[in-house]
């Protein structure tokens, strides 16, 4: 079997441009962005609401929390919903809700029952629109090749932080400019003017999950495999969320209110240009092999800050942890994509979702409990990274398909090879690697040898073949598609007079 044997169109390029020119993408990256605005103005506007209608801080503070907790709780639930639904029939009547309950906070008043303030808020996270799973199960449609996915999904992540910069410091200028009540009511907007963006898309209208099979779909979503990486990345986000009392804490003993918002923004800032480096290039391993390193770095990117440093180094030095922050997370959806069944994937990213936010509220209680420990409050971020990479570490082997096939276990379709065909993935003996092997759409696993073309070409050659069937599958349909036509023709009107 040869390369000459499959279709022999070129991979796409996996470029900026590229990605950004395909069709849809920059409409859904933009919609998304646009609807979850609110999930960085909202509780923000919540404080602002409250406390300029005369009502005490600890309130606030609670409506805020209650609303994040709420929207995160709910994310698994709504993406099953989406998994079985669709989007439009989860999303569409989520947002509406989610905005009912945001303008009708400025008819029942600041100073309103506390009990009723409550259930609102409370009830308006349980429906926000879960746009960040869904966006996640829309990728593979909008874009087949994987090498721009991987591009595209790291600028999805990339961004999210920023939206936790841009939504409070926009609710601030709408509460100073013209109020609290329009700060509630712009954000439900937003939202919503997002979510149309997104919904009305191509994409998404025609968007079904992957049908399962047998039981598949009313079966277990969870194995062991996703509860020890959802375990992982709580860490990831516990160490975000200890992060930011840690920053309120630098603020208070320096003397210096902008460091509470100056760290958070560039650990967010360094999360984006990481992902703009780094999504481009291919990295070399498995998928698990690429999230256990790039945990190893997020946790050493913490350890200058054990040091006490001065706010100027601090600053700098919180874009170091951030810079891996997106590479953790997007290759935890690439490890979830191994480990999901097909017809669930939007649930599973859900709890992704949620394991990372319920670690950033578990980091951000304990730091605000050590406050006045600053030393060990310096060291909860690094502590939260050293657990999730431990986790990773001893549990690899549950991650995903990692290990080659072994002595007893072969690929179901296996090339004949010369007996000085370099080894497969993982061999630390090749100085290039040129033995891949691909897992093809149509379910067979196929060795190539690309050393026939050159080394930087070869891993985006690798992503494009496993979007498409191997060359038997290929072949077979092509024949198929021959005959049908053949059958067309002969019972064409007219054909026997000719």
């Amino acid at each position: 079997m040869t390369l000459a044997d499959p279709p022999t169109t070129a991979p796409p390029p996996a470029t900026y441009s590229a990605v950004l020119g395909s069709r849809g993408v920059v409409r859904l990256l933009a919609g998304t962005l646009v609807g979850r605005l609110p999930n960085g103005m909202v509780p923000f506007g919540l404080v602002l609401w409250i406390t300029g209608g005369g009502g005490s801080l600890a309130f606030a503070g609670l409506l805020a929390a209650l609303y994040g907790l709420a929207s995160a709780l709910s994310q698994p639930v709504k993406g099953r919903l989406m998994d079985r639904y669709g989007q439009t029939r989860v999303s569409a009547p989520a947002v509406l809700l989610n905005c009912l309950c945001l303008f009708a906070l400025p008819v029942i008043g600041a100073s309103g029952h506390p009990a009723a303030v409550t259930a609102v808020v409370g009830f308006a996270g349980l429906v926000t629109p879960p746009l960040e799973a869904g966006l996640r199960a829309l990728w593979p449609t909008v874009l087949p090749d994987l090498g721009q996915r991987r591009v595209v999904q790291t600028l999805d992540t990339g961004s999210h932080g920023l939206l936790y910069i841009a939504g409070p410091l926009l609710a601030s200028w709408l509460a100073a400019t013209y109020g609290p009540d329009t700060t509630l009511t712009t954000t439900a907007a937003l939202g919503l003017l997002g979510t149309v963006i997104v919904l009305t898309a191509a994409p998404s209208r025609t968007w079904r999950p992957a049908a399962a099979e047998g039981p598949a779909r009313n079966g277990r979503l969870m194995n062991i495999g996703l509860v020890i990486l959802f375990i992982a990345l709580a860490g990831t986000g516990f160490a975000v969320g200890a992060m930011n009392v840690w920053a309120a804490s630098m603020a208070t003993t320096h003397g210096l209110t902008m460091l509470s918002g100056a760290l958070p923004a560039a650990f967010s800032t360094g999360a984006f240009i990481g992902g703009l480096l780094h999504a481009r290039r291919a990295r070399p391993g498995t998928t698990t092999t690429q999230l256990t390193l790039t945990s190893a770095l997020f946790l050493l990117g913490w350890l200058p800050l054990l040091t006490q440093p001065g706010p100027r180094a601090a600053i700098a030095l919180a874009v170091i942890p951030g810079l891996f922050l997106t590479l953790v997370i997007t290759n935890g959806f690439h490890t979830v994509d191994t480990l999901a069944p097909a017809s669930r994937t939007t649930e599973a990213y859900a709890w992704q979702i949620l394991s990372v936010g319920t670690g950033q509220a578990a980091g951000t209680a304990l730091a605000g409990a050590l406050a006045e420990r600053p030393l060990m409050l310096a060291a909860l971020p690094a502590a939260g990274a050293a657990t999730a990479l431990t986790v990773l570490t001893f549990a690899r082997p549950k991650l995903g398909p990692a290990r080659r096939p072994g002595r007893h276990r072969r690929a179901r379709h296996t090339e004949h090879r010369p007996a000085n065909t370099p080894l497969l993935d993982g061999d630390t003996r090749m100085t290039v690697r040129s033995g891949w092997k691909i897992p093809h759409s149509c379910g067979h696993e196929i060795v190539y040898d690309l050393s026939d073309r050159p080394a930087s070409q070869r891993a985006s050659f690798a992503h494009w073949l496993t979007g498409q069937g191997c060359t038997d599958c290929w072949k077979g349909a092509r024949d198929s598609d021959t005959a049908s036509r053949e059958e067309w023709l002969a019972a064409r009107p007219g054909r026997a007079a000719h």
